[in-house]
Parts: C-alpha cells; sequence; structure tokens
C-alpha cells in the first residue's frame, strides 16, 4: 500500500530507494516539493506533508544527515506508518555506519546498498501488527452489559431511587419525602444536655435557641445606607478674553493679530522653521538601510532560554528528553511574548528536531524564522534599469496603518540612492488620500530640489482624481514611468478590511493586471497577532478573488509603529511576537520597519536581532 520510500542524505545523494507494485509514476516531484517547502526552510514542526493526491511523512536523522521519506494515497489511513519510518531509521542508520567505517564515503555512494531484505522484513512485520490490533470480533448483544438491564432499572430519580409510575412516567407531581432521621441515643450521664445534627454536637437546647435568636435578628435588621453625594461636575474651561491695550484705540497696524499667534510671534516666521526643519533634521539614507538593534538592557550575549538550556545539557548532545522540560519552558516564553500559541508550537517543534544531537540552538532558531526569499529592493532596481523599464511597488493593508506615509519614507530612500519616483496616486476612495500624496510630493522635491538633478524634480505625482478605476490608474502610471525613464513606481491603494469581498476583488485585480515587481502589506506592530490575523486573510483573499491559476501574493512585508528609544530602535517583546509569527506562517521577510513620523524613520530587520531580543529573559 505503500507507493514509495526513499532515504537520501541532506547533501542529496539518493543512497536507497523503494517503488509499490503498480505505481509508474515518479516520486521525485513530491519529494523535491517536500525538499523545497519544508527542509530547505526547516520547518520540520510536523513531520506529515501533502503533495496533490499523496500523503508524505518524514523523519530526519541530524547525526548522519539523513532524510527518511515514504508516500503513500492521501485517502489510506496507515497507522502503522510512523512507528514504521521509525525502525527504518534504526536498521538502516546501523548498516549505513557500518558501511561507512569499512567502505568508506567514496565506495559506499558508488556500490548500491544492499537493503531490500531488511525492509521487506520491517514492511511485513508492520503490515501484521497493524491487521493484528486492527481484528476484533464484536461482542454479540447477549453478551453486552447492556443486554443485563431492564427497563425498571434504568429508570432513576435525582435521589437515586428507582421508581415506576403508571404508564412508565415519572409523577411530576410527587414530593420526594425526607429519609426519617435515626434516632440519636442520648448519654444518661448528661441528660441535661441534647446532641443535635449539623454541626451543633456539643451544644446544650439554650445556646442552640440563642444562637438562632441571633440570626434571627441579624437576618432581619436593615441595613442603613449612607447617601452617596454625586459628584459635582466640572466647568468647561472659558476661552480666555483678548486684553485690548490703549482700550482699542491704537492704529490698525497694531490692532491686527491675523499675522500673529497667541505668544506674539509671527505666522511667518513659524512656516520658514517649518520649512527649515527637516532638512535640519533628517540624515543621508544612501545605500542599504541600517538593522534595528536589540534591547541590550541585560548584557552577557544570550542569556533566559538560550542560558537556561545551556545550563541544563552542558556542552553534551542534545537529545529530544534533554530538551523537552525546556521547550515547554520555551513555548510558554514565546506566547508571553506576543507569539501566536500554533505558532509557538510549531517553532519549538522544528527547534526539537533541529537540535536533536546537535548544540547550536541560536543558529538553528535563526535559521527556521530566516524567511524563503531575501528581498534587494536596489540591486532589483538596477536590474530593472538595466531592462529599460521602472520597478513597480505595491503597498496594500487594512485602513490606518500608515500605507501613505511610509511609501513617503521609502520614496525618500530610494531619491537619497539616486533614483528617481513616479507616485501613482491609486486610493480613489478616502478624501483626502492625493492631496497628502502631494504634500509628500512638494516636501520631497524641497528637500531635492530639481536644480540639482538637472532641472527635473526627482519625485512625480501621477493622479486621476477620486472615483476612478485604481486598476486603470496604476497601469496609466506604470506606462508613463516607461515613456519618461522612472526608475521606480510606487503604487499606493486604499485601505480596505480583508473580509471586504468588493475591495479585495478590485485588488486582485490590479495586482493581476499590472503584474507589480514586489506587493508590500503593511501592518501595524501594536495591534499583535492581529496583524498576523490580516496578513493570512489578506493572502487567502488575494488567492480566491484572482483570476489566475497561480496568484500573485503577498511579496513582503512592512511593519509600522516600532518603539523607539534615546534615539535607539529596540526590538519590544510585544512587537517581535507578532514579527515572528508573521515571518513564520507566511515564510516571507519583513523589508522594512516604520519607527517615527519622518523620512529617516525607515530600518530593516534581521532574524538574528529578533532572535536576539525574542529570548531575552
Amino acid at each position: 500500500m505503500l507507493d514509495f520510500f526513499t532515504i537520501f542524505s541532506k547533501g542529496g545523494i539518493v543512497l536507497w530507494c523503494f517503488q509499490g507494485a503498480g505505481v509508474t509514476e515518479s516520486f521525485t516531484g513530491p519529494v523535491n516539493a517536500l525538499i523545497r517547502s519544508v527542509i530547505l526552510q526547516e520547518r520540520s514542526g510536523n513531520n506529515s506533508y501533502t503533495h496533490e493526491a499523496l500523503n508524505l511523512k518524514y523523519k530526519l536523522d541530524n547525526e548522519f544527515e539523513l532524510i527518511f521519506v515514504v508516500g503513500f494515497q492521501k485517502i489510506l489511513t496507515l497507522t502503522y506508518v510512523d512507528k514504521f519510518i521509525d525502525d527504518v531509521q534504526l536498521h538502516f542508520r546501523d548498516r549505513y555506519k557500518n558501511e561507512l567505517e569499512q567502505k568508506g564515503p567514496l565506495k559506499l555512494i558508488q556500490n548500491n546498498f544492499e537493503f531490500e531484505d531488511d525492509f521487506s522484513m520491517l514492511l511485513r512485520d508492520a503490515e501484521k501488527s497493524s491487521k493484528a490490533r486492527s481484528q476484533g470480533n464484536m461482542r454479540t448483544f447477549v453478551q453486552s452489559e447492556k443486554s443485563q438491564k431492564t427497563v425498571k432499572s434504568m429508570i432513576e430519580t435525582k435521589g437515586g431511587e428507582k421508581v415506576k409510575e403508571q404508564g412508565g412516567k415519572k409523577n411530576k407531581n410527587a414530593k420526594k419525602e425526607a429519609p426519617a432521621a435515626e434516632p440519636v441515643k442520648v448519654d444518661p450521664a448528661k441528660a441535661g444536655q441534647k446532641t443535635v445534627e449539623n454541626g451543633d454536637q456539643g451544644l446544650t437546647s439554650e445556646e442552640i435557641m440563642h444562637n438562632r435568636e441571633k440570626l434571627f435578628r441579624k437576618r432581619t435588621a436593615v441595613p442603613t445606607e449612607k447617601p452617596i453625594k454625586s459628584p459635582k461636575p466640572q466647568k468647561p474651561r472659558e476661552k480666555q478674553m483678548r486684553v485690548w491695550h490703549n482700550a482699542g484705540k491704537g492704529t490698525p497696524k497694531e490692532l491686527d493679530y491675523s499675522g500673529r499667534n497667541g505668544d506674539g510671534s509671527s505666522n511667518g516666521d513659524q512656516n520658514q522653521e517649518a520649512q527649515r526643519d527637516p532638512e535640519m533634521q533628517l540624515n543621508s539614507m544612501k545605500g542599504d538601510l541600517l538593522s534595528v538593534d536589540c534591547d541590550s538592557k541585560k548584557s552577557g550575549g544570550f542569556g533566559g532560554m538560550f542560558g537556561m538550556l545551556k545550563g541544563l545539557v552542558g556542552s553534551k548532545s542534545l537529545t529530544r528528553e534533554d530538551m523537552e522540560p525546556v521547550l515547554e519552558k520555551m513555548k510558554d516564553h514565546l506566547i508571553a511574548k506576543n507569539v501566536a500559541a500554533d505558532i509557538s508550537s510549531k517553532l519549538c517543534d522544528s527547534v526539537a528536531i533541529k537540535l536533536e544531537g546537535k548544540q547550536a540552538l541560536q543558529g538553528s532558531l535563526v535559521q527556521i524564522l530566516q524567511p524563503k526569499r531575501r528581498v534587494d529592493i536596489l540591486r532589483d532596481v538596477m536590474d530593472a534599469q538595466s531592462q529599460r523599464r521602472p520597478f513597480v511597488i505595491t503597498f496594500c493593508g487594512v485602513n490606518g496603518v500608515g500605507k501613505s506615509t511610509n511609501l513617503a519614507k521609502i520614496s525618500f530612500w530610494l531619491i537619497e540612492n539616486g533614483f528617481t519616483v513616479l507616485i501613482a496616486a491609486c486610493d480613489t476612495f478616502r478624501a483626502g488620500a492625493v492631496e497628502q500624496l502631494r504634500t509628500h510630493q512638494r516636501r520631497l522635491n524641497s528637500l531635492h530640489p530639481p536644480e540639482q538633478h538637472g532641472g527635473r524634480p526627482v519625485v512625480q505625482l501621477y493622479e486621476k482624481g477620486y472615483g476612478k478605476d485604481a486598476a486603470g490608474i496604476a497601469m496609466e502610471a506604470i506606462a508613463y514611468a516607461r515613456n519618461q525613464t522612472f526608475d521606480v513606481v510606487l503604487v499606493d491603494t486604499a485601505g480596505r478590511m480583508q473580509d471586504n469581498t468588493p475591495l479585495m476583488t478590485a485588488l486582485a485585480k490590479l495586482i493581476a493586471i499590472n503584474m507589480p515587481d514586489l506587493v508590500l502589506f503593511v501592518g501595524e506592530a501594536l495591534v499583535g497577532n492581529e496583524a498576523v490575523d490580516q496578513l493570512v486573510k489578506f493572502n487567502q483573499a488575494l488567492a480566491d478573488h484572482s483570476m489566475s491559476e497561480k496568484p500573485r501574493l503577498i511579496d513582503g512585508i512592512v511593519l509600522t509603529n516600532f518603539k523607539v528609544s534615546h534615539s535607539r530602535v529596540i526590538l519590544p517583546p510585544s512587537q517581535v511576537g507578532a514579527a515572528i509569527s508573521m515571518t513564520y506562517i507566511t515564510g516571507q521577510p519583513i523589508v522594512f520597519v516604520g519607527t517615527g513620523q519622518t523620512y529617516n524613520d525607515l530600518r530593516s530587520l534581521n532574524a538574528r536581532a529578533v532572535v536576539s531580543a525574542l529570548m531575552k529573559a
């Protein structure tokens, strides 16, 4: 019933394979899919993988760097597969170790590895044990305990008494009689005292009556309530009246306050200072973005969970039994840091599988959290330049997370690196969206005047107003950027909730028609795992509403509202948990991290800083 069983090394050398009788299709496709999606991504927390109609079970041997994979039809329920793959691993690794010591690695690779007889024996034993467990004759009704019961024995009252009324029904009006109390024996030596039930042993009848009277008076007494005074409502602050000097007899120029603030300073001075303020605050952003730092309040390298594991096992090779208590604490620790519960379990399982027989916990966790792909925008823009086409980035996300603001930050970063930018105003729904982008365009061009770039503005805005088709505006903007030789096109889209079907259909249409080079999801770090739910549903909605067989999904993540402390970006635990959940569940990288409101407040994020901040005690 098995379709195939293969054993290969992590270097890609197939040591032995088996194909079931009657199976004609090659198993290289499912195995390659397993390697790409699970093995290379270090996402081996779950030992099963589904590919089309096949269900694959796999097991890793970290000591010898071996991988055991068995495949069978998804419709079959084979209960013996897990134990069978364990038995094959134990037998094969012993043979493999002996052959490796006797022949050496080169001769072992050149010669065929004989394992057919052992495999057939283990498979027969597994199938026999499965059939022996599944076979069991059902008992007849006469043999069951239910046949010994009568109808009268199955009718019970609340008190547990068996009653049978007329017609087989209980009499609802019948009152249960309290069981008669047993007579209490009185000691003749203590004739003046009377023992009473319900906790009154040792009290005389006079003391019992006195206590009952006290209880009665206490219950019937009416408590005196103090009147609660309602707080007086506070009067709202009134507007301060302007004090007119000279009794209003000044000249019209002295009495004209329209050009001044309340403190006497002129509005013109304030506007000039506001125009100079960005230039004074903004620094150069040429080259790659700065990376966020971990919160280094505690020194001493990797402490916390890493120190706990090191103290438990020392320098010896790790086993599952060694890691079990620490992994349980690690799971609780991750959940406390705002990592989703299911993601915490998968992370712990992946760490356990990867570390079994090894010592490098830090590197293992960093590799597990490493995304599937690395996004290098500067390199990709230069590649698009060589092809004489613009590099297109589309921003999407829910309402109010900062898509337009972070689009302006990324524009400033691209301008600092010598690229020209065209902003496509495809948010034709929100009032003021086009005006907001026009303000950013004006400010960016004031920071990089056209005179410094051959008389051409480095940032331009392509807009068609409100109420238009966003996909059509994006297509026209890309064509305009190609004709005017712009390097990058940044497409701003309207904010939308992931369950809004019409807007999600419009977004899927925009992405399918224009095929952007990069689709970035903008999420807020402060909302924690809600951002994870938004990202998952956005991906699902894009897949559901796409018109192609292979839908375009999210390529990267922009996290906004990260914490800033003393001009240094740190990683607070709650926000780190959301970042880890988003990276692990989608496999996509966090490309940018927004840390403030100025154009300089943009950083990159790496897995090592995330792990360092996450595992702090």
